[in-house]
């Protein structure tokens, strides 16, 4: 009895500053984002109450709109690339090839790089090639998107792949010796081995490149500075407090709200669906 009490006595003493620096630091700025985001206000402390003024201003705000779409559409084709090149670097780096040690810090160095430097970097480089025909980033949304593409790739594909060598390594290879002597190929193995107890796998992964693609906003900075249609809604809620004079902290707080509920949304229907598949599978 005296032992339980002690237990629970060290354990609300190591928790409990945790908890409270929890509640101070993230809980408590939490709710009061959202009910600023119900207000007008220069400062936290002179909060007027508007209702849902500030969401019908964030709703019809065209540059709040068109970088809500631009993000969904970088965000498809990112989690895509990135989920097809990280899955099959690790694939082929656990075949046993020589060097495959090498090649995963080389996979994986990109991201250790900061942001803002990959940008301007990428900059210099996708610039110095698009001189040639007469244009740049800035100039083409086109090529931004895809400069962007590339550089999200680039950075966060290694990254990936170390999950997914993870994932594979916990798969026996028994299983795959077992299924080829019951007459599996090749495509049966992977459908009925490899991806349903890879599942985990990508359900992290998925989860990494959809936060991370929608939370991009260093590199926007860098590589094009968020201009002619090229400007992400991180990147957007900043931009929203410099196109306003005096600063509209209200409608930003606002923008990041629905921001906040879509990736949240996002992220919540994505880990259901993997969890349902792992369970069927």
């Amino acid at each position: 009895m005296f032992k339980k009490r002690s237990r629970k006595i060290y354990f609300l003493i190591f928790v409990l500053p945790t908890l409270v620096a929890f509640m101070i630091g993230f809980i408590y700025p939490f709710f009061q984002g959202i009910y600023l985001s119900f207000c007008k206000f220069r400062t936290t402390s002179n909060a007027t109450w508007v209702g849902f003024d500030n969401y019908i201003k964030a709703f019809q705000n065209e540059s709040f709109i068109r970088s809500f779409w631009f993000t969904a559409l970088f965000v498809v084709v990112s989690v895509i690339l990135i989920n097809a090149i990280a899955f099959f670097v690790a694939y082929a780096l656990t075949l046993g090839i020589r060097g495959s040690n090498v090649f995963r810090t080389v996979f994986f160095m990109p991201n250790l790089i900061g942001g803002i430097i990959l940008g301007y970097i990428w900059k210099l480089i996708f610039d110095g090639i698009l001189q040639n025909f007469g244009t740049n980033l800035v100039l083409d949304a086109r090529f931004g998107f895809w400069g962007l593409i590339i550089l999200m790739c680039w950075q966060q594909a290694g990254y990936m792949m170390i999950i997914y060598v993870g994932g594979l390594n916990t798969i026996s290879g028994d299983l795959y010796e077992a299924a080829s002597l019951d007459g599996a190929n090749a495509f049966q193995r992977f459908r009925k081995i490899t991806l349903p107890l890879l599942m985990p796998s990508v359900t992290v992964v998925l989860f990494l490149t959809l936060s991370n693609s929608f939370k991009l906003l260093d590199q926007n900075v860098a590589l094009t500075d968020g201009e002619f249609g090229t400007r992400m809604l991180a990147l957007q809620i900043l931009r929203t407090l410099k196109d306003t004079s005096p600063p509209d902290y209200g409608a930003a707080q606002a923008q990041a709200v629905i921001f906040f509920v879509v990736v949240a949304v996002i992220s919540l229907i994505q880990v259901y669906v993997t969890g349902k598949k792992e369970v069927e599978m």
